[in-house]
């Protein structure tokens, strides 16, 4: 599928057009009651000047959501890189990391569950139990800084209720899938009430290792919780907590040398584990005359293993084939552990309706933020049974910002948001190797949006925001790559257009954003494989020149009757170097200025559709889909364009509903991560495409009983 800038400036122009014909009868003040939460001030979407998707409860379970896995292809320009058990390396826009780092945590995607960071740690994000699923498109540099260089994903679990909330749900399915989940609400004294959710997901993992005889070495088992308290300690004080936690014990074997995706030959099947607790305290204030007083605290431990066997074989396997008129003898693990602790604090200071300045049209906001990351990295590779790649590293973050933001009312119904950032970033790295670093820097970022409500009908809005991503440095280099020894800073500046309508008396809501990112010192992830040891790959970042994207985002909502809805999104990304060339194996200099980002495909779509009838009959059918895209790059493979259909149908009666969903229907093989490298020592190591696949056609019954 090609599209090209007329045809969207075509597309586009039409759109807008359209509401020339719509009859301007109704006088309705009603606007879209979705609220962002991940905002400083709960907004209405209609409201908040910028591209946000909203996947609501009502969405999760007429889909049959379990992780945010799920979400991620019904969101317009929104990729994922699928080199781990479950999401991690997301890209927004075409922005973001694809594999695993080495050393030294640097999101460009924030990854936020209820004021908890788990930024790059994306796999704990369960479905059960969600109020909605925020994706920010573009920077956010005011509210959350380096870490949403690209975007934010944030996720708001059910609040805590006075009455009381009870229920529990089972799915069966096939490959042997198991998920039982519950909840519980309610009050336990007048003024201190509680939300506790469990569940533990059970699966093989959609692979059959045929060297081991096993079918669940790719499996998933994951026990994951929730645990909030309200507590309103006075009229103008209240408390919230909150806990979560996450225990993914997953297996990972899901490579394959003939491509064939889903039959392994492995005798040492890999692990993906990630064993997270985070809390956070959140006490508001409105005691003060002048403002409200709100401290946010948190902290986080995480423990994470990623190995699997980099042979993608066995030791018969090779015996049977030739190397240098003998068997070849070839054996590859690659192992990395790691401990993560974060903690944060952040004071927010906002005025009230009677401290509001400028002749009572501006309220303002005023901030500071503070936080410390360590991490320490223990990766050990080993080749034939011999030690190959040992690094042991630790590595510390200091984030010390303060931050404003004013909203003002203007004259003739327009609105201006302005806000700013300052951040400083202090970090300290040292591994067994001998490399040393310590570099600090100050970066700025924030937006500035005008918006106006044209009528009863439509909104909309234009916002300049710039956004950044720290520098930083690359351990572990050869002596070829020591140019690449340390990276800039990275920015990002962001030209957006949006238009919000309800129409049709609000059964159609769209939401159209147009936009144009220009990256300055773009930070790319390069690698190249060792010509003397091919097992062996340096991973590290530099700076392209810059690059320049445009594209769009289209959502649209039609409620046609009380039983029938549909929902459509479209995605359209041309994101491109201005400059850029990397080194190759042998040192030698490509060109690829001009070419695509990786992981950025020219579109994405989704179709669905809900009917419910009057006697709770459910159905809900969704396509998605995406343009085919750059795998790296460090070379010119590509994953294929691909469609997923998926389908629920169900019965809802009261309090329990029953219903039978299928994923990926035409059982289609979607490529979700893809290297070009030399991995066979019989072919001599030469460069082949191998592709990891997305999961094969599913089928489950869900339970579902609330009281």
């Amino acid at each position: 599928m090609n599209i090209s800038k007329s045809a969207i400036s075509i597309a586009v122009t039409t759109y807008l057009m359209s509401f020339a014909s719509v009859t301007q009868a109704n006088e309705s003040n009603d606007i879209e009651r979705i609220s962002v939460t991940s905002s400083f001030n709960k907004q209405s979407l209609a409201q908040v000047p910028t591209s946000i998707a909203i996947i609501n409860e009502q969405k999760i379970a007429d889909q049959a959501i379990q992780h945010f896995e799920e979400v991620i292809n019904g969101v317009a320009n929104l990729n994922f890189s699928g080199g781990t058990s479950r999401p991690k390396y997301l890209q927004i826009r075409g922005v973001g990391e694809r594999s695993e780092y080495r050393g030294a945590p640097n999101s460009s995607v924030g990854f936020i569950v209820d004021d908890i960071d788990l930024s790059g740690l994306g796999m704990a994000a369960s479905m059960y139990d969600i109020q909605q699923v925020e994706v920010l498109r573009g920077p956010q540099g005011t509210r959350f800084g380096a870490n949403a260089l690209a975007g934010l994903i944030y996720i708001k679990s059910k609040e805590a209720t006075q009455l009381p909330e009870h229920g529990f749900k089972i799915t069966l399915g096939d490959d042997d899938l198991i998920n039982v989940a519950g909840y519980s609400s309610g009050a336990i004294t007048e003024a201190l009430n509680y939300r506790l959710s469990l569940e533990q997901h059970q699966q093989n993992g959609y692979r059959d290792n045929l060297f081991l005889n096993k079918d669940d070495t790719n499996g998933l088992d994951e026990f994951s919780g929730k645990f909030k308290l309200h507590y309103t300690a006075a009229e103008d004080l209240t408390v919230d907590f909150t806990y979560i936690f996450a225990d993914n014990d997953n297996g990972f074997d899901a490579w394959t040398l003939d491509n064939n995706g889903f039959d392994t030959l492995t005798d040492k099947p890999g692990v993906d584990n990630q064993k997270s607790h985070g809390t956070a305290l959140k006490v508001s204030y409105d005691g003060l005359s002048f403002a409200k007083l709100e401290s946010i605290s948190s902290y986080t431990t995480t423990e994470h293993q990623h190995a699997y066997d980099g042979d993608w074989a066995n030791a018969g396997y090779w015996a049977s084939k030739t190397c240098d008129d003998a068997p070849c003898d070839y054996s590859y693990l690659w192992d990395k552990r790691a401990d993560r602790d974060s903690w944060s604090q952040e004071f927010r200071l906002s005025s009230n309706d009677t401290s509001r300045i400028f002749d009572n049209s501006t309220a303002w906001l005023v901030g500071t933020y503070i936080s410390r990351l360590t991490e320490k990295n223990d990766l050990d590779s080993s080749y034939n049974g011999w030690p190959d790649e040992v690094l042991d590293s630790n590595y510390s973050a200091n984030n010390y910002a303060v931050f404003t933001q004013l909203d003002s009312i203007l004259p003739l119904g327009h609105e201006l948001s302005v806000g700013l950032r300052v951040e400083k970033r202090s970090t300290d790295y040292s591994d067994s190797s001998g490399d040393d670093f310590n570099p600090s820097e100050t970066m700025w970022g924030g937006h500035i949006a005008v918006s106006k409500a044209i009528n009863n009908e439509h909104s909309a809005y234009i916002r300049l925001a710039r956004g950044y991503k720290a520098g930083g440095f690359n351990m572990g280099l050869p002596a070829q790559l020591n140019q690449f020894k340390e990276f800039d800073t990275e920015v990002l500046l962001n030209y957006e257009f949006g238009l919000k309508s309800n129409i049709l008396d609000n059964k159609l809501i769209s939401r159209l954003a147009v936009f144009y990112m220009d990256r300055q010192d773009q930070q790319v992830n390069a690698s190249q494989q060792n010509p003397d040891k091919p097992q062996q790959f340096t991973i590290y970042t530099a700076n392209a020149t810059s690059s320049d994207s445009y594209g769009l985002e289209l959502e649209l909502s039609y409620q046609v009757n009380n039983n029938l809805s549909f929902d459509t999104t479209l995605g359209y990304l041309k994101a491109s170097y201005d400059n850029y060339a990397y080194l190759d194996k042998y040192g030698t200099s490509i060109d690829i200025s001009g070419r695509e980002l990786a992981h950025a495909p020219s579109y994405t779509f989704s179709i669905g559709s809900t009917y419910l009838s009057d006697n709770g009959v459910i159905f809900n059918i969704n396509w998605s889909g995406k343009d085919e895209f750059y795998f790296s790059d460090s070379h010119d493979e590509k994953a294929a364009n691909s469609n997923l259909l998926n389908a629920k149908i169900g019965y809802e009666l009261n309090d329990w509903s029953i219903s039978l969903w299928a994923r990926n229907i035409t059982d289609e093989k979607v490529a979700t991560r893809g290297f070009f490298f030399g991995n066979e020592p019989d072919l001599g190591w030469a460069a082949k495409k191998y592709q990891r696949y997305g999961a094969p056609r599913q089928v489950g019954v869900t339970f579902d009983y609330n009281f």
